[in-house]
């Protein structure tokens, strides 16, 4: 199955010193890419974006193209509440030449009517001008508390002809997933939700952005070109969410990688001990025999 989009590792950030550890990050997204993931994603929600500010975004971005990841195999997340952060991350990071901006809605003051929701990105757009493209709608309900809806998907779609790029749907909602492949089947709909990533992209999903590729990226890759949801990724990611989400990603990474740097998190998020991530730890060995680690 040839997917539009593929599969982009949304990338967990190693912290050192409160700082962004750019080298660190750098192999890791190296490793991601060699291992057959098509781009990877800088400062989602994996990534812990919202607790990074925007200059420490912006100099992570500049310094990891300059040890090698190329920009047009970037994502970058931009999670902000105001119009004017919001559209200079954005420009800067099109400036950068990523291959497509994550861009999430407002997500302080809620309930936001979709009139209200329309207007942010409206501004934005706008305030970002004619550079504009390639734009994925972040759709996140759990943690934004803002709906993405299929009338503010289409109205954007319509005023801004050429920069949406897709929706990444991490509602967790199979049915809602599909029906946004069928209604929007000229968008890149990209599926957070690791356990029916290959329904979807059978049936017209273009690929995802998801944190279980730093892990295991060549099993994500495989369903989703296949089609097929693989019951080991399903026994993983239920056993992730079971616990603080972000963390647990974390925490397997330093195990994979025999390196607990990369377990920190950022307040007001906690680091776990490698004692909560066992039985996790464990479920990751089925997986053992198609998966290579490069230092």
């Amino acid at each position: 199955m040839s997917l539009r989009f593929g599969i982009s590792t949304a990338l967990v950030t190693p912290f050192a010193a409160d700082r962004v550890d750019v080298p660190r990050l750098a192999r890791h997204a190296d490793d991601c890419l060699r291992r057959g993931c098509r781009s990877a994603t800088l400062f989602g929600t994996t990534g812990e974006g919202p607790s990074v500010e925007a200059g420490e975004r912006d100099r992570v971005a500049t310094e990891l193209i300059a040890l090698g990841i190329p920009a047009a195999r970037l994502v970058e997340g931009v999670i902000a509440c105001s119009v004017e952060e919001a559209a200079e991350s954005t420009r800067r990071a099109l400036n950068r030449g990523v291959h497509a901006v994550l861009l999430a809605p407002p997500f302080y003051f809620r309930p936001a009517s979709d009139e209200a929701v329309l207007a942010w990105f409206t501004a934005v757009f706008r305030a970002v001008g004619n550079q504009l493209r390639d734009i994925i709608l972040y759709h996140i309900p759990g943690m934004t508390g803002v709906p993405l809806s299929d009338p503010v998907i289409s109205r954007l779609a319509q005023d801004f002809p050429g920069a949406l790029r897709g929706v990444k749907d991490s509602a967790g909602d199979a049915q809602a997933t599909l029906a946004l492949i069928e209604t929007f089947p000229d968008l890149d709909i990209l599926v957070g939700d690791e356990r029916y990533l290959g329904r979807a992209c059978a049936a017209g999903g273009a690929g995802s952005i998801c944190g279980v590729a730093n892990i295991v990226p060549e099993a994500i890759v495989a369903l989703a070109e296949s089609g097929r949801d693989d019951p080991r990724v399903v026994a993983l990611v239920d056993e992730i969410v079971s616990h603080p989400v972000v963390p647990m990603v974390k925490a397997l990474v330093a195990h994979i990688r025999r390196d607990r740097a990369w377990a920190v998190a950022k307040p007001p998020l906690s680091t776990l001990d490698e004692t909560v991530a066992a039985r996790a730890i464990a479920l990751l060995a089925p997986f053992a025999s198609g998966s290579k680690v490069s230092s």
